[in-house]
This record gives structure tokens, sequence and C-alpha cells, in this order.
């Protein structure tokens, strides 16, 4: 009898060993898989600049991972329980390693990249034709030269991009549903919430590295030691500057790769933690486990599919987390590209901003969401209360938002007149005036230049600049007949500044950003275990992957597509190539990306509170806590008299669930 109990002790030392090692590992693929997925989305608007792609293509991009979880979410939710989980994970993160190297293979297949520009050509020779040449006629046109259009079709190579994402997504698409159900089948009951917690952590540390290393590479030139930087004529804060995408893309593959290898050591399966009887009846049981699933493996699929639709609590979470997730995606996805355009900062301080104060503060309300739920014992009907107060709280918190406001730098024959004054953007542009008509200029070409009045120009010929000096970055025009200004009329390369306010208003949004991230996270671990509670043991892998394919067809691959789109509209002038063709967008209407990144985000979010408020009357009306509690303590109390009895732990966990989903 002695050496029982020391087998079963010493067995279930193992087993909380094992457990905890492959949270571990978990953890580490949830780092991986977030990492390279942050990163990507801090590129987005580099990718745009890179390939001169419209904000649509790059949420077809975004949205590309998603279709990769589509192609296999299914089969693995539910026939991956069936196989070896560990190991299909091990699988899955070396396969994101193959998709992010894909990723990167365009930067050394293309040319150096070649932004639009009149000056680099000529700022080193005795040519001029940059300025206001009244007298000669010898302007700058797109090209039509066969040889160098070519050069143009290579652009396609963003495809590689897309593929990579989509690989990227098939790698991805183990790992959540299936970790998550070995947990929950392996671990104690009362201990899932803190290790989903620990999980969540997980994923917001690799956003937080992977939008540092973005920041990181993108302030670096895209062909950093294949040109001389010395001789651009743009800084990070240029809208044409793209930074080392390709760079971080290489990390991540290999991080991913790395991530696999613990998981190749994991045992198929272990008992469940605190419910072991002997060795001898796990071991009989994994047996008798193993023959009924090779037998049912594909029998009990339909039913189970049903058994999901005729759960309303699962229903009803479903459609808030599709009306919820549409909004996230917006948010997250185009945030540095809003901060970029809406308070005038360079793309490596927008996605180092975002990170900063944003990440952290999620990865608290997580650890703190698990642990109350541990430390009170909170149950399923008080989890859903908690859940829909705290994110009420974060939407009213997140309309102040809308209060956080910065026009766009004024721009000469855009948003604003010639003499300064404010006009429709969209209906009365005309970038030529009575100082520049005669200049002969092009006025399609984006080569920005700062006059002295505060005013930008979409170039310095339309400034009416004659004259330059200086080379590269520190070049500077002057006797610019547009530029009405007491002293010598005289223009610098780039943008004006943000407008004053701007600067606080950006400080107001990044408070709010923080406090409402941690508060929304707060609300997460107690919303996401009144989704697990709500489904029986052998639901619960098919449920979470059918909640993980739901999102994704109905959220996270249209919400990028049809919000770019929608911002394409609010394009105020689209960059020029070399023949003709329209590139990336270089400037917005700040007024109106504000009302469309806000408003819809806000939108899909107030309406997501219907279902949600629907699922805390149902658990108030239905739910009995005390019947719960009463049948753990049943399987104790039995345990106790009989040490020895034989147990049939699956009908347990059964039977305790049923009475949680008892409606």
């Amino acid at each position: 009898m002695r050496e029982t109990d020391k087998q079963i002790a010493t067995h279930q030392l193992k087993c909380i060993s094992k457990i905890k090692m492959f949270l571990l590992a978990l953890m580490c693929a949830y780092v991986s898989k977030t990492l390279s997925g942050s990163f990507l989305n801090s590129i987005l608007t580099q990718l745009e600049r890179q390939f001169n792609l419209s904000t649509t293509l790059v949420g077809l991009i975004n949205g590309s991972f998603e279709i990769g979880n589509l192609l296999l979410m299914i089969f693995v939710s539910y026939f991956g329980t069936k196989m070896h989980r560990p190991m299909l994970i091990a699988m899955g993160c070396m396969t994101m390693g193959v998709g992010c190297f894909l990723q990167s293979l365009p930067h050394f297949l293309m040319d150096p990249y070649e932004y639009e520009t009149t000056v680099s050509k000529t700022s080193n020779s005795s040519s001029n034709n940059f300025l206001c040449m009244r007298k000669e006629i010898q302007i700058f046109t797109p090209t039509e030269d066969p040889s160098e259009c070519t050069n143009e079709v290579k652009s396609s190579m963003w495809l590689y991009v897309l593929v990579g994402n989509i690989i990227r997504g098939i790698g991805e698409t183990p790992i959540k549903p299936l970790g998550i159900s070995y947990i929950e089948d392996f671990a104690k009951t009362e201990n899932s919430p803190l290790y989903i917690g620990c999980l969540e952590t997980g994923a917001i540390i690799g956003p937080l590295i992977g939008f540092l290393l973005g920041s990181f590479c993108v302030k670096m030139y895209v062909d950093i030691g294949s040109v001389n930087t010395d001789e651009l004529v743009i800084t990070p804060t240029d809208t044409r500057w793209v930074g080392a995408w390709w760079l971080g893309l290489l990390v991540c593959a290999g991080v991913n790769v790395l991530s696999g290898v613990p998981f190749l050591f994991l045992p198929k399966s272990l008992p469940k933690v605190g419910l072991e009887t002997n060795v001898n009846i796990i071991e009989e049981d994994e047996r008798h486990e193993t023959k009924e699933e090779k037998r049912d493996i594909t029998i009990d699929f339909l039913p189970l599919m049903k058994s999901l639709f005729c759960n309303r609590i699962y229903v009803l979470f479903l459609v808030t987390s599709i009306l919820q997730f549409n909004a996230f995606v917006i948010m997250f996805s185009f945030l540095p590209k809003y901060m970029e355009q809406q308070y005038g900062i360079s793309a490596s301080e927008a996605i180092f901003l975002m990170g900063i104060y944003n990440l952290p503060p999620v990865c608290f309300g997580y650890l703190a969401g698990g642990f109350i739920m541990k430390k009170f014992k909170i149950n399923m009907k008080q989890a859903a209360y908690v859940a829909f107060c705290i994110s009420l709280l974060d939407y009213l918190l997140n309309m102040l938002c809308f209060l956080t406001v910065c026009d766009n730098s004024p721009i000469s024959g855009l948003t604003v007149s010639y003499e300064g004054t404010q006009q429709n953007v969209y209906m009365e542009r005309n970038v030529l005036a009575d100082c520049n008509i005669d200049c002969n200029c092009q006025d399609k070409i984006w080569d920005p230049v700062c006059g002295e009045n505060n005013l930008s120009y979409m170039s310095a010929c339309l400034a009416g600049c004659e004259a330059y000096f200086g080379t590269g970055v520190n070049m500077g025009f002057q006797n610019c007949s547009c530029i009405k200004s007491s002293r010598n009329a005289s223009a610098s390369l780039g943008l004006c500044g943000s407008r004053p306010g701007c600067a606080l208003m950006l400080q107001y949004f990044l408070i709010l950003s923080a406090f409402s991230s941690f508060i929304y996270s707060l609300a997460a671990i107690p919303g996401y275990m009144v989704f697990l509670r709500s489904l029986k043991p052998k639901e619960k892998a098919l449920g979470v992957g059918l909640h993980m394919l739901c999102t994704r067809i109905l959220a996270g691959i249209p919400a990028p597509i049809y919000f770019g789109v929608l911002i394409d509209y609010t394009c105020l002038h689209w960059g020029t190539l070399r023949c003709g063709k329209s590139g990336a967008c270089r400037i917005y209407d700040s007024i109106n990306f504000r009302t469309i990144y806000l408003g819809l985000s806000a939108f899909l979010r107030g309406v997501s509170y219907i279902p949600a408020l629907l699922i805390v009357f149902i658990l108030r009306k239905q739910f009995h806590p005390d019947e719960s509690n009463t049948a753990v303590m049943e399987v104790v109390v039995k345990r106790k008299e009989n040490p020895d009895k034989e147990i049939n732990i699956q009908t347990i966990y059964l039977k305790e669930n049923e009475i949680q989903t008892k409606f």
C-alpha cells in the first residue's frame, strides 16, 4: 500500500512538472507567433511604400494570415485532439518560420528601392530642372521607356509577402486550440484561468518585442549597406521613407523555428492533475480512450457541431467576438498609420509608442484578470457580470479619443489655398496658382518643401523657388514666389511640422489608450472563461477552433480589406511612378481618416454589447453556481471513502460541465 502511494505521489509530481513544461513551451510559442504577427502589422506602411500598393491591397496582405488559418482550422481543432498535440504544435511553429523567411525574399530579389523625387537625380549635377523654370520648358515627366517600365513589374513581388503570410497562418493554426485544450484536459480546473492568463501574457510580450523590433528596423533605411544614406533627400518622417522591413522578418523566422523544438520532447497526453487514482488505472484509461478515439474519430463530429450551435451561450459569445474582433483588427492593424497621419510622427516613433503605451497595460490586465478569477473562485455567472461591466467601462472611456483631434499640416493647393485659407479638400484642389503657373511644373510629383511661412508645398517648383543651396536632406531653396514672407522667401525639404497643439493631443491619446488597454484586458480573462465553461470537455477543442474559424472568416479577413477601401477614399494625393501609374498614398485627409478609424470601431463595439447583454440575462436566470460546487465536493468525498476504487475521470468532467451548461 505504501509503495502504491509512493508511485502515485511520484506520478503526480511528474504530471505537474510536465504540464508546467508544456505551459512554458506554449508561452514561448505564443511569444513567437505574436512577435511575427505584430512585426508584420508594424511594417504595413513600409510594404505599402516599397511595393506602391493601395491600403486595400495592404489589407488583403494583412488578412491573408487568416486565410491560411482557414485551410486547416476545423481539421486541426477536431482531429488534432486525437493526434499528438505537442508534435502538431511543433510542426506549426516551424511552418511559421518558413512563412516569415518567404516574406523577406523580395528584398533580395528586387533592385534597390527608388522613391519619387526630382531633387535626388539632379542635386549633385549642374541641372536644376526641379526648380521654377520660367523661360525654359524643361519639366520632369513620367518616362515611357519600356525597359524602365519593365522594372516596375517587379513590384508584383508583394505576392511573396502574401503567400508567406498564408503559410504563416497555416503554421499558427494548431497552437491555440490544441494548446488550450491540452491545458484544459490535464491541468487542475481552478488553475486553468491562471494558466490561460499566463498564455495571454505571453501573447502580449510577443507584440511588445515585435513593435520594438519594428521600430528599430523601420528607423534604418531599407537598402542599408548597399546605398550611401548620406545622399538621401528623405528622412524617416517622410511618407516616402521605407525602413529595413526584411531584417525583422528574418529574426521572426529564426524565433519561430526555435520555439517549436521543446514540443518535440513532450508526451501526447497526461493524467488530469489532482484526480489521479493509481498508475495502472491511468494507463488502462489511456489505452481505452485511444481505442475509443480511433473508433469515434469521425462519427461524433456532426453531433458535436449540433451541440455547439444549440448552446445559446456559445452562439451569443461567437457573435460578440465577431463584432469585437472586427473593431480590434481595425484598431490594432492601422494604429501606426493613424498616428503617423494624425499627429505627424515618423513610422518608427508611432510603432515604438504603440508598443510602450498599449502592450504593458494589456499584460498587467491579463495577469490581474487571471489572478482575480483564481483568488475569488469566480463562477460562470459572476465572470459574465465582471466581463460585461468592465468592458463597457472601457468602451465609454475610449470614446474620449474623439476629442484628441489634430488636423493636417496645411499644404498649399491641397488642404489650403496659396493664400493660406481653408478649402474643400475634395472639390477645390488646385495645385497651380498665379505664382507658379508659368513655372512649367509637374503637378503630380510629391517632393514636398516647407516654406518659412509654415505652409507646405508639393514641390519646390510649385512653391515658385528659383534657386537652391546645399545637398541631401540639408538642401534649401530661395526666391520662392509663392511664399509670402518679409524675408528672402526660402523653403527647406520635407513637410512642415505638425501644429503646436498636436504634441499635447498625442499625449492625451496615448494616455487614454493605455488606460483603455488595461481595462479591456482586465475583462478578457473572465469573458473567455465564460466561453470555455460553456463547453463540455469533448467540445472544447472543436469549440475553440470553430470560434477562431468564424472570427477569421467574418472579421480577420474582411475587416482590414473593407477598412482599407474606406481609407483609400480619404487619400488626398497618390504617388506617381515612372510610367505615370499611381503609387502609394502620400497624404490623407486627417478629419475623415479620424472619423472612419474611430467611428467605425466604436460602432462595431457598441453593437457587440447587445448579444453580450443577452448572455448576462441568460446566466442570471438559469445558472445555479451551488450545483457545480456540490458536484466537485461529491467527487472528493468518494475518493476519501474509496481510495482504491476505479473512477471514470471522463464521466466526472462531463457531469461537472453538464451542470454548468444546463440551460
